[in-house]
């Protein structure tokens, strides 16, 4: 994996881990790796890798089976797409709208450019 530098290698392993799981990469209930398993893996310290499973812990996307390690919890996948599309909603989309303010692109261009787009992808 490599890292970027504008955000923290932490919140970059949480979207590492999620990515698996919407991916079905890891499912439900399912063991993932342990703290210095992923460390090592990713060549970070297991501090980094146990906050960022902390923080997985936090959003209830795995929990701790105690003395077996963290699993998947059931409804995870469902769950980061619910915070995926939070995300988008709150952050992404009033930047989008932002610079189609400011670039004076109107809405019927960025639908010419959509529809062009899913009919490329349909075909």
């Amino acid at each position: 994996m490599e890292f970027k530098e504008e955000k923290a290698i932490y919140l970059q392993i949480v979207d590492f881990v999620k990515e698996k799981i919407r991916k079905d990469e890891w499912s439900a209930d399912q063991k993932i790796l342990s703290v210095r398993d992923l460390a090592s893996e990713l060549e970070v310290t297991p501090n980094t890798v146990m906050r960022a499973y902390d923080l997985l812990q936090q959003q209830n996307l795995v929990y701790n089976k105690r003395g077996l390690g963290l699993f998947v919890v059931p409804s995870a996948k469902e769950k980061i797409t619910a915070l995926q599309k939070e995300q988008f909603m709150n952050i992404e989309l009033p930047r989008f709208f932002n610079q189609l303010e400011i670039l004076d692109i109107s809405m019927h261009e960025v639908l010419a450019q959509y529809n062009n787009r899913t009919q490329t992808t349909n075909e």
